[in-house]
């Protein structure tokens, strides 16, 4: 054997298994970099406030537990996300992971500087960085823009906002926003491009954007608002739909900046297209048991009309919710058009469906803080598990519109528990509802007057309505409290308490003085949305108060102080050759007795009668079409009235008024005016009427005259330049045409408008005492005078022209009429003014 080569072998064996055990070993450790890259091998470095254990709980391991690079660089970027740090950066070194951060600075204070027009509690609350909060340079450009859009929803598109980090020490810094507010962004010029029907003038009335002019400081509708100039477009599209363009089409809305007037020029594009008339109105149904005729009385439509979208709107209401009454529940209404392009008409007609079954499941009422839900819950006619209406849905989202109580309504549908379930989504934001104002104003006729008043629109959330004023003026003074329940036992009814307290002192026009004292308590139901009943009891306490001069009866023969002792023969002078004592004469009545002017002899007599109690019955009916209730341009407005007193107390009467006012719009913006308006005054059981009962008629009836200057008068004293007191009569009828039209060379935010008017009207018929009653005058048996009085039918007649100001300062109008015919004894006002305002 050769031991030494065996021995060779054995020791290159030796050596090649020792090599591929080395190699096995190296290839193993290489192979196993996850050993040391795990979650707990992460060194963190350069932290200050976040918690190493943190920052690695952003490095998601594998199944394995290992770091692969695409999870340490997935680790990263959450990181940087976080905005919690300015720079993250990853070392691997010696198969180890470093993560070395800079942290962000904490936000110690933030300020602004500049605003004048915003106040810093509002900006605070808009934007993302907050105080003791982490610093994100890009939230903080973020804060900037949404700053300057604070300020341009104000219209203030000229701003500029620089945000400034301010160093402070322990790495926290000063957050400073430095705004330039800049002047308000108006609506230098509004434009229509394809209005060959209505005038730009008109148009401009119709929308709500305005054009900036020497006014606009006291409003802010002259300030470009993207959104408000999209509802224009809406506004300007129903306009022309409800005037019978059923095809225009307003195109667009298009605003441009003009740097060189410093504001925007907005100009709508229209397409008006052809009027349309009603051609032909059907009904049709196919729901089985109902008749279609039933609900022709609810259509506004009527064949030759103009094609009106608002009036079919109402018409689809009201015949949906007719169906509901008549218990079709699930019936849905579908108007239908179909143009003759030839004709220029439109056959409508209204097609009534089964709609799908489907119940209400609930309704959400989210926004509502300060209302209670049962306020908000009675405006609708549906309730929980009803069939679902949008007819009545539609309905009560107006009412609520209308209660005032909220900036903004909106009800939406949610889907059920299941498909044949509707939740409806009340969203209300709520709006201050108390009002306190100081208000002034004056009168050719009531003189200087100011008022103190206090309301509540809303009182304790429950939809109460709560008022209190006082006033004290020239020629009147009062006070008066005023509550209004609008649902009495959970039912539409309301139920009114006023009470007052009111003195009208002597005047120009009355020598005497009248103070009231009253209670009234009164029920109003809306019968329709245009139809309203008022149902009234009063009782109120009036006096006379007269100076001792007006009030005395020096009737002494030998009084050379005394005027005069008249004759039939002076009053015929004086009525132009009417003889009282012919009694086929008419318009004055009594005879001779000395005197040295003292009031009328009714007014005595209520003097020495004592305060009179009134206690009357009464209602009112009221018809309303009017488009708008302030500044009506179309429409009706009817009221009659009846009071009847003699329920208790010492008066008795019968008093019925009408009053009709019938407004169009003619061409070129002028609207047409048509008033009528008449009443009658009856003596009820042996009660007489008394003076103050009678109706007093002035500018109120025919514009030219003064207050109560109108009707029969007493003439007693006529002789001594007195005017002699207005009695009242108990018959008056009052007719007046007249044109309002605006200046066109003025912007309509100015807001004046021309009148020119005729008007005729008579008031006559006084059936007061005329004899003395032999009580509460001295020297009773020598005084007894009778009462001179002029009383005739005399149409009055007057033309005019008036200016009426919608000023910033309240409504304001100027008259100047001139008679045209009159009585003798009628007393002339040609100029009045009238107005006020609350601040």
């Amino acid at each position: 054997m050769n031991v030494g080569g065996l021995r060779g072998g054995l020791l290159a064996s030796f050596c090649v298994f020792a090599l591929s055990l080395a190699v096995f070993l190296a290839g193993a450790l290489v192979s196993r970099p996850a050993a040391a890259e795990t979650t707990e091998s992460i060194i963190v470095e350069g932290n200050r406030r976040v918690e190493a254990d943190t920052i690695r709980s952003y490095f998601k391991p594998g199944p394995n537990g290992a770091l692969d690079a695409g999870r340490v660089d997935d680790g990263l970027k959450a990181l940087i996300e976080t905005g919690l740090f300015q720079d993250v950066q990853i070392a691997r070194p010696g198969g180890k992971i470093v993560v070395t951060v800079v942290e962000n600075p904490v936000i110690g204070r933030i300020a602004f500087e500049g605003n004048k027009k915003v106040k810093d509690e509002q900006l605070t609350a808009e934007i993302q960085s907050k105080p003791r909060g982490t610093l994100s340079r890009p939230m903080v450009q973020s804060d900037a823009l949404r700053i300057a859009e604070i300020y341009r929803r104000s219209g203030r598109y000229d701003v500029h906002v620089t945000p400034e980090i301010v160093e402070q020490p322990n790495n926290r810094v000063d957050l400073v926003f430095t705004i330039q507010e800049g002047p308000k962004t108006g609506v230098k010029v509004i434009e229509f491009v394809g209005n060959n029907v209505f005038s730009a003038a008109r148009l401009k009335d119709v929308i709500k954007t305005h054009e900036s002019n020497f006014l606009s400081f006291l409003g802010g509708n002259d300030v470009y608002d993207p959104d408000r100039v999209e509802a224009d477009r809406d506004l300007i599209r129903r306009f022309y739909l409800k005037n019978g363009y059923a095809d225009v089409q307003v195109v667009a809305a298009l605003t441009e900046y003009d740097p060189d007037r410093k504001g925007f020029l907005v100009t709508f594009k229209i397409e008006e297209g052809q009027q349309y008339r009603v051609g032909a109105v059907d009904f049709q149904s196919t729901v089985s048991g109902l008749d279609p005729a039933v609900l022709k009385s609810f259509s506004r439509v009527n064949v030759g009309s103009l094609y009106n979208v608002e009036a079919l709107e109402k018409s689809v209401e009201e015949m949906q919710i007719e169906a509901s009454r008549r218990g079709f529940a699930f019936a849905v209404v579908h108007p239908r058009g179909d143009r003759n392009f030839d004709t220029h008409t439109v056959s409508v007609v209204f097609a009534v469906d089964e709609g799908p079954r489907v119940y209400v499941e609930r309704i959400n009422i989210r926004g509502n803080t300060r209302t209670r839900d049962y306020v908000i819950r009675r405006e609708f006619d549906i309730s929980e598990g009803d069939a679902y209406n949008r007819a009545l849905v539609d309905r009560a989202e107006r009412r609520l519109k209308n209660l005032d109580f909220f900036k903004s309504v909106k009800i939406t549908t949610e889907p059920g528990s299941s498909s044949d379930r509707v939740v409806l989504i009340v969203d209300l934001e709520e709006k201050s509802t108390g009002d306190f104002s100081v208000s002034g104003g004056y009168s050719t006729s009531d003189g200087a007057l100011a008022e103190v008043s206090v309301s509540e629109r809303n009182f304790l959330g429950r939809g109460l309505f709560a008022k209190a004023s006082v006033s004290y003026g020239q020629y009147s003074r009062g006070v008066s409290l005023s509550f209004v329940e609008p649902y009495l036992l959970d039912y539409r009814v309301a139920l009114g308490l006023d009470m007052y307290y009111r003195q009208q002192l002597a005047n120009s026009s009355t020598s005497y003085g009248v103070t009231t004292l009253g209670f009234s308590p009164r029920i109003g139901l809306q019968l329709r949305e245009d139809l309203s009943l008022q149902l009234r009891y009063s009782i109120y306490r009036q006096t006379i108060s007269l100076p001792s001069y007006l009030a005395n009866c020096n009737n002494n023969a030998n009084n050379t102080l005394l005027a005069f002792n008249p004759t039939p023969a002076y009053i015929a002078s004086v009525l132009g050759g009417v003889d009282p004592t012919n009694s086929t004469s008419s318009g004055v009545y009594g005879y001779g007795c000395y005197g040295d002017g003292e009031s009328s002899l009714p007014v005595r007599l209520e003097l020495a009668n004592g305060a009179a109690i009134t206690s009357a019955l009464g209602y009112t009916l009221n018809y309303n079409t009017l488009d708008n209730s302030k500044n009506p341009t179309e429409g009706l407005l009817i009221e009659w009235k009846q009071d009847f007193a003699g329920v208790g107390g010492n008066v008795s009467y019968l008093k019925s008024a009408v009053d009709a006012k019938y407004f169009t719009p003619l061409v070129s913006d002028i609207v047409g005016i048509i008033h009528m308006q008449g009443g009658i005054l009856n003596k009820v059981g042996n009660n007489d009427l008394r003076m103050l009962d009678h109706f007093q008629m002035g500018p109120n009836l025919v514009r030219g005259f003064a207050s109560n200057g109108i009707g029969p008068r007493d003439i007693t004293y006529r002789s001594l330049g007195a005017a002699g007191d207005a009695l009242g009569g108990t018959k008056y009828w009052g007719a007046s045409a007249e044109l309002q039209m605006p200046f066109w060379f003025l912007p309509k935010e100015v807001g004046l408008k021309g009148s020119v008017y005729a008007d005729a009207g008579s008031l006559w018929g006084y059936q007061g005492p005329t004899s003395w009653a032999a009580t509460g005058e001295v020297n009773t048996a020598a005084c007894k005078c009778g009462l001179q009085y002029a009383d005739s039918s005399l149409i009055r007649t007057s033309v005019g022209v008036g200016l009426i100001w919608a000023s910033p300062f309240g409504p304001l109008r100027f008259d100047y009429a001139v008679p045209l015919t009159k009585s003798k004894f009628d007393i002339v006002q040609q100029f009045k003014f009238g107005g006020g305002t609350s601040f």
